[in-house]
């Protein structure tokens, strides 16, 4: 009964795996129809590359960065969101709102709200007093550049990851928590257990498994996204937010060196199988 969707899936997954290792050891390009055999050249010219390393470093540093501010912030929300109070539906409804928006919709909002000219941030920062004049935290400037400056436009995309990925962290951990035996929380406090007390001692260490879900899902959907970098910097400025999912577009699609690009994204195959067995194993030996 299940081979049919067995198929569909090994398919869907294989096909594409198998013409990634194919073109990475060849020199196919997108202009051409022919392809010669080079072995582990595209991944020695890869490897040689400035851009290529640093694009390995802000992959890392962008979804480890994510993976933290999600797995806090939706923590903090899943606690405030289990609690009674009016319109309480309203509030979750919202803050699933940006899950369930197409994610190049609400990336190019996020766009012309990092915009160099017509910012609205940069308009509250003004009127806060916090930019525009020598001294201010962000400099004399008249507007911040958000997408401008490789600091500033590093922060912003994970600014916006966070934003993209915390509803599904928020309601992940939201149905770990319902899930709690109440009686053992009502016991601790009983028993004089303050809040932080039974929160750390008790209500955590049964969420391991749901935490491990959690950064599981993040850690996959931020590495291999493409959209956030793609709509907000292309990989600038100066290749200064260049990750691993732009650069094999780039190199492979644009640039024409289609074997080259396939060995890029290839590098994300072994990362995120070893990053997904380690958790997956964590999570087992937790439950066990």
């Amino acid at each position: 009964m299940v081979l049919p969707a067995i198929l569909y899936i090994a398919l869907l997954l294989g096909v594409p795996i198998i013409l990634a290792v194919y073109y990475s050891l060849s020199d196919i390009t997108t202009g051409g129809i022919a392809a010669k055999f080079v072995g582990l050249a595209n991944f020695e010219a890869l490897f040689s590359r400035p851009d290529f390393l640093r694009a390995v470093g802000n992959t890392l540093l962008i979804t480890t960065t994510t993976l933290a501010g999600v797995l806090v912030l939706a923590t903090i929300q899943a606690e405030l969101l289990l609690r009674d109070f009016r319109g309480k539906w309203i509030v979750r409804f919202l803050i699933l709102l940006p899950w369930t928006a197409p994610a190049s919709l609400s990336v190019i909002a996020w766009l012309w709200m990092l915009d160099s000219t017509f910012s609205p941030l940069d308009w509250l920062l003004r009127a806060m007093g916090l930019m525009g004049k020598q001294g201010d935290l962000f400099g004399p400037f008249p507007n911040a550049y958000w997408l401008g400056r490789s600091g500033l436009a590093l922060a912003s995309i994970v600014l916006v990851n966070i934003w993209r990925m915390l509803p599904l962290g928020t309601v992940i951990i939201l149905a770990g928590l319902n899930g709690v035996p109440r009686d053992i929380a009502e016991q601790a406090q009983i028993d004089g257990a303050g809040y932080f007390r039974r929160l750390f001692q008790i209500v955590f260490p049964i969420l391991y498994p749901v935490f491990g879900v959690t950064i599981l899902f993040t850690f996959v959907f931020t590495f291999s996204d493409i959209v956030t970098v793609y709509i907000l910097t292309r990989g600038g400025p100066a290749n200064s937010t260049q990750v691993l999912t732009t650069l094999a577009f780039f190199t492979g699609v644009q640039g024409g060196a289609l074997g080259q690009g396939a060995a890029a994204a290839l590098f994300l195959l072994p990362v995120l199988a070893a990053v997904s067995v380690i958790i997956l194993a964590a999570i087992r030996r937790r439950e066990i």
